[in-house]
């Protein structure tokens, strides 16, 4: 949490500012009581050299609360003032802002002027329409005292309290109190917060109502909490609006609650109708210009999210995925195998992970078609005949498929009801979601090599743009010299191409080679005796003897006796541990030569390493079981 939150909390809520007294001291301010004058905040901000940061504390006027408790780090003695009733706070990552904000109007109410409390529990009667007083009876005397008016607040009315006091109040409508008091204080964590997000979401599905949004709102996981009686009443009226598809500017932050309703299936009837109204928000809020842009990248990888977690089809699941992240896909499915791939399909890919480059080549500017072949030429000759450590040019440049921990919609308010079941979700060739026991993980390609990518097309320019003599020469690294010979070897054979197609062409006309043909037939029969035409016809008879077709191999798979015996073992649901201490192998390095060696065959890992456990890969057991003729 940073300071600014703090003050922009007091200013949005109390209508309070920061004054700064001291003028050599810029890093010090306070924050006063409206009505007393008196200080309940004082700030301070203080360069620290050894880690080139402010740092930032702050003395709340709150009394002390039992900090051993509530178990905050960042909750200490006051650092500058004295006494029982002042707390410090320090503002760093971890400082929750509800926390603070309790405090800060705990400090609020504290400093307020003897017998308003009286006079709250009075109006709360009233408003309760309790004429009677409390037991006992009370005496009010409301008399106008000389308050020093200060000259920040000279002539204007301010809020004084935490209290519903307040001379010229907003009323808060009754589903609105009803609704604050669904929120579960003292909680503190994320979870808690989203929890009483959702109660409150639930509570609210329906309720519209009739007030304009005013002001300016900033808030990281802003909820219903955190909106003041105005700004509630005013983002309810802009939900309503946007429900019946009238778009309006509100901050963002509040256009975030409506974000968060959609994805906790507030106001839908399920999953893809939530997914159908992001879509429509997205169109009628960010592509029209009217909301920030910025929220595109949370909504697209949000929409994606919830369509997994929800167990849709992955057909639905990709039309609401990033494109730009169903495009790396279908670029890396292409790479993988581009033997089968048209220069076109392959030359996009490139360009796809390439940021274009290859596209601008003069290369390919001055001949399209030619320079989209050497390219794909090159790719395609590189990737077969490249090896470096056993790998070839596409594990060194992608790496290989592997599984990470998922964590969907951690970065939003999103309360989870239940545990999910298990799933498979295969949204493309290259990317699947796994759910085991309510964990997910992620199946991609994760890493790339972006030196040695980036090098492999460096260096194709380089040498294309010399060969066909365009454009200009590009300087040489030494260290991407590598691909040199792949490259030469294209271009050599386009040369000869090249060559072949400039040779002249003899044009033979066999239009009458046919009847020649039949001709000298003719002529051959009418020479033979009738013994000759015997003798023929036997030789022509098929043979009655028909030997048997020989029996079919199995294909020849690149791996020892031992590594055949390890792969036996894990398909019969044995453990390999004995064979690889007897033989002396380490885990990991089995798992890497099995992988390379039946990459060609099978296309993606197939035995996975944890520590020193070796397991297969579920999907892959039944191609396993075949190769090795069953286990």
């Amino acid at each position: 949490m940073d300071m600014s939150e703090l003050t922009a909390y007091a200013k949005e809520k109390y209508q309070l500012e920061e004054e700064y007294k001291w003028a050599d001291f810029p890093g010090f301010s306070v924050i006063c009581h409206p009505q007393t004058g008196k200080w309940i905040a004082l700030l301070m901000r203080q360069w620290d050299e050894n880690s080139g940061t402010v740092i930032q504390r702050c003395d709340l006027k709150c009394g002390q609360p039992d900090r051993r408790a509530l178990g905050k780090p960042y909750l200490s003695a006051p650092l500058r003032m004295t006494g029982y009733k002042w707390t410090g706070v320090a503002f760093t990552s971890d400082t929750e802002r509800e926390v603070v904000f309790r405090l800060f109007d705990r400090a609020m109410t504290a400093a307020e002027p003897r017998g308003l409390g009286l006079i709250d529990k009075l109006l709360r009667r009233l408003e309760r329409n309790e004429d009677s007083l409390p037991t006992g009876g009370a005496t009010i005397v409301l008399e106008p005292q000389s308050v020093p008016v200060r000259s920040a607040c000279k002539d204007t009315p301010l809020p004084f309290s935490g209290s519903s006091y307040r001379p010229e109040r907003q009323a808060l409508p009754e589903r609105l109190r009803q609704m604050r008091r669904l929120y579960e204080y003292g909680g503190g964590s994320a979870k808690a917060n989203s929890r009483s997000f959702y109660r409150q979401a639930a509570f609210m599905a329906d309720y519209e109502d009739d007030f304009p949004w005013s002001g300016d709102f900033f808030c990281y996981y802003p909820t219903y909490h955190e909106l003041t009686t105005a700004q509630l009443r005013g983002y309810f009226t802009w939900r309503s609006r946007v429900r019946r598809g009238e778009y309006e500017r509100i901050p963002t932050s509040a256009a975030y609650i409506y974000v968060y309703e959609l994805l906790n299936g507030i106001g839908v009837a399920g999953p893809e109708e939530a997914l159908h109204k992001l879509r429509e928000f997205e169109t009628g809020y960010l592509d029209s210009g009217i909301g920030d842009a910025s929220m595109r990248t949370n909504l697209r990888r949000w929409m994606l999210e919830l369509a997994v977690i929800s167990g849709l089809p992955p057909e639905t699941a990709q039309q609401y995925a990033d494109p730009q992240l169903l495009q790396r896909d279908a670029a890396l499915t292409v790479l993988r195998a581009p033997e089968d791939r048209t220069d076109e399909e392959v030359f996009s890919a490139l360009c796809s992970l390439g940021g274009q480059k290859p596209a601008r080549s003069p290369v390919v500017t001055g001949n399209p078609e030619r320079g989209r072949h050497l390219f794909s030429e090159v790719w395609r000759c590189a990737a077969s005949n490249y090896r470096d450590h056993g790998k070839n040019l596409f594990t060194l440049c992608f790496g290989v498929r592997s599984s990470r921990r998922w964590f969907p919609l951690d970065n939003a308010i999103y309360y989870l009801k239940e545990k999910p079941a298990d799933r498979t979700c295969d949204l493309t060739e290259c990317r699947s979601y796994r759910c085991r026991d309510g964990d997910w993980t992620e199946r991609t390609y994760h890493k790339t090599d972006k030196d040695r990518w980036q090098g492999f097309l460096h260096e194709t320019d380089l040498l294309l743009r010399r060969y066909l003599k365009t454009g200009r020469y590009l300087k040489e690294k030494e260290e991407e010299q590598w691909a040199a010979p792949f490259i030469n070897q294209v271009i050599e054979a386009d040369r000869q191409d090249a060559l072949a197609a400039a040779r002249p062409k003899i044009n033979i006309d066999l239009t009458g080679l046919e009847q020649i043909r039949r001709d000298a037939l003719t002529t051959q029969n009418s020479l033979l005796t009738e013994e000759d035409r015997l003798q023929s016809a036997a030789e022509e008879a098929p043979s009655a003897v028909c030997e048997p077709a020989p029996p079919a191999e199995l294909p020849d798979i690149p791996l020892d006796p031992v590594q055949q015996q390890i792969l036996r073992t894990l398909l019969t649901g044995g453990s390999p541990e004995e064979l690889l201490r007897s033989h002396h192998l380490m885990p990991s390095l089995v798992a890497d030569a099995v992988n390379e060696a039946l990459f060609d065959e099978i296309g993606d890992t197939v035995l996975d390493c944890d520590g020193d456990v070796l397991s297969l890969v579920e999907d892959y057991k039944e191609e396993l079981a075949q190769l090795l003729g069953g286990a």
